[in-house]
């Protein structure tokens, strides 16, 4: 396959994001064994929709969605449903009408199969024909953002700058870095480091920094011939952890620091946390959430 340059002069406008949902969700069985993870509720809408309105929030309409197998709710539930619509018509509830048609309504979002899991690499590698020779954003489906949270729109902005593909990061406890992609970082200025090196998965002791990898992405369209050229890893996939580390040997890569705001729905705790978090924060139900916490505390002080 012939490679494809990019002159970053030419464009830094980010228009494409893919995100990557053909997981099976095996942390979180036996709820996933016949939903999709990323479909798993918190309060009263599913984590994937957390992921395209922040999207959006970015000024990003155009959406690729990397599915597999057992995943065709996600594309029901950014669908139009003309049955529940007419119900809802018919029964005066116009508020509810109006947001599940503004669900259809946000984005142009398509879709394809993975076919097989192949790991991370493998699933962006997917999105080449639709993402072409641009610059595009990721954004990991089981990972959600606060709605304060403006880590996609910072890292836009380095790319606008730079004209290079930007990782977010995020500093975690050395014990846990084994769980994530580490960096090897160096400063240039307060909250953007350039990545000297990256490794997948370090034994604490090993990790360059306790500088994690977390689930958002903004990448020039090299990162497709990194993934041609990577090998599978030790666990049979194509690691992207590896493929950003190639890509670097070519052309900076920037990291974005950030440090609050981001849920990992796949982590029972986190989704937990996430629940609670958000639930405190709508108007509608965060007064009466939280006097119910205080009063769950102070009975349980007593037992």
């Amino acid at each position: 396959m012939t490679a494809r340059t990019y002159d970053p002069a030419m464009t830094r406008v980010v228009r494409k994001v893919v995100i990557p949902a053909a997981g099976l969700g095996t942390r979180f069985l036996p709820a996933t064994k016949s939903q999709p993870k990323e479909m798993l509720p918190i309060v009263d809408k599913p984590a994937i929709q957390y992921v395209v309105e922040e999207a959006v929030r970015s000024g990003i309409r155009d959406i690729l969605i990397i599915t597999g197998r057992g995943k065709r709710t996600l594309e029901d539930h950014f669908d139009r449903s003309f049955e529940l619509e007419a119900e809802l018509a018919a029964k005066d509830r116009h508020e509810q009408l109006a947001e599940v048609r503004a669900i259809a309504d946000m984005a142009d979002i398509h879709y394809v199969r993975q076919g097989e899991a192949k790991g991370l690499g493998h699933a962006v590698g997917v999105a080449r024909q639709h993402v072409g020779n641009e610059p595009f954003a990721v954004m990991l489906g089981d990972d959600i953002m606060d709605d304060k949270s403006d880590v996609l729109e910072q890292m836009l902005s380095v790319h606008g700058r730079y004209g290079r593909s930007v990782v977010a990061l995020k500093e975690v406890a050395r014990k846990e870095i084994s769980f994530y992609g580490c960096a090897r970082p160096e400063a240039v200025e307060e909250g953007l480091v350039r990545l000297l090196g990256v490794v997948e998965k370090p034994a604490p002791e090993d990790a360059p920094s306790n500088l994690a990898v977390m689930g958002r992405y903004v990448f020039t369209p090299e990162i497709f011939d990194a993934i041609d050229k990577v090998g599978p890893g030790a666990d049979g996939e194509l690691q992207l952890t590896d493929a950003i580390a190639l890509l670097l040997k070519e052309q900076a890569v920037y990291g974005y620091v950030f440090e609050e705001g981001r849920y990992d729905i796949g982590n029972k705790l986190d989704y937990l946390r996430a629940t609670v978090e958000l639930a405190l924060q709508r108007e509608d139900l965060g007064p009466e959430f939280r006097a119910f916490l205080v009063d769950l505390v102070e009975r349980k002080k007593l037992v």
